[in-house]
């Protein structure tokens, strides 16, 4: 895997499954925090090289988009010392990418996400389930 510790952190390990499984639930519940809407939460590992899990959200609007994925900046950063490896999308507003190496994170608006089907596009990926489905 290719987690990525913040650089003030002290850790060198490459997370474990579990590790990253408790990364993609703590994206899961800080999207929740700021109200996200249709939280889906995929095990990747048996369909795709990119990643372990992805987490897909929907925020109703730019700003709740931005709010959502500064929520799940602050809360991994605050929980794990991780900063993503990569951000896309943060100055348009419309679908934001935070990739955490082991987890990504997607948070779109509606018609993006309707317009990308990334859930069916990953639909062979295995669904867990979560408190925010």
């Amino acid at each position: 895997m290719n987690h990525q510790p913040n650089s003030n952190s002290t850790s060198t390990n490459t997370p474990t499954l579990t590790d990253a499984e408790k990364l993609a639930r703590t994206i899961v519940e800080a999207a929740a925090t700021r109200k996200a809407s249709d939280i889906v939460l995929l095990e990747v590992t048996e369909v795709s090289y990119l990643a372990d899990y992805f987490v897909i959200s929907t925020g109703h609007s730019r700003t709740q988009v931005k709010a959502i994925s500064d929520a799940i900046e602050d809360t991994v950063e605050r929980q794990f010392h991780y900063a993503p490896i990569r951000a896309e999308g943060q100055k348009e507003r419309n679908w934001i990418l935070l990739d955490y190496g082991d987890v990504i994170a997607h948070i779109l608006l509606p018609e993006e996400r309707e317009f990308y089907g990334i859930e069916a596009f990953w639909g062979h990926a295995k669904q867990l389930e979560t408190d925010h489905e």
